[in-house]
């Protein structure tokens, strides 16, 4: 399974990460973890690329963990970023399953 958490602190992101596989199907085909890490990774380099963000990100492609810290308070662009992957990661969750994909938000 693939758990996400999105943290937020007093409304503004903080972090998200993403840990596991889908298991959906074979490792090559699988089609939720595919969609997954399309929607994370290209959230990322658009905070990087098109919004200027200050990021830390840290990987194992192994585990399927990605990690990526804001640095400062996100620009509004991040923000909107942060909103539409977590809208497609909720719709994932919903169509495919909660056993295959968890989204949770923690205000610290």
């Amino acid at each position: 399974m693939i758990n996400v958490q999105a943290k937020k602190e007093n409304g503004h992101y903080k972090s998200f990460h993403i840990n596991g596989h889908a298991m959906y199907a074979e490792a090559g085909s699988d089609i939720v973890c595919a969609a997954v890490s399309a929607l994370v990774i290209n959230t990322i380099n658009a905070m990087d690329e098109l919004a200027d963000e200050q990021l830390q990100v840290t990987t194992n492609e192994e585990t399927g963990f990605i990690r990526c810290v804001f640095t400062g308070k996100p620009s509004e662009k991040s923000i909107l970023l942060m909103d539409a992957l977590l809208l497609g990661l909720d719709g994932i969750s919903k169509q495919y399953g909660e056993k295959f994909l968890q989204v949770k938000f923690e205000e610290v």
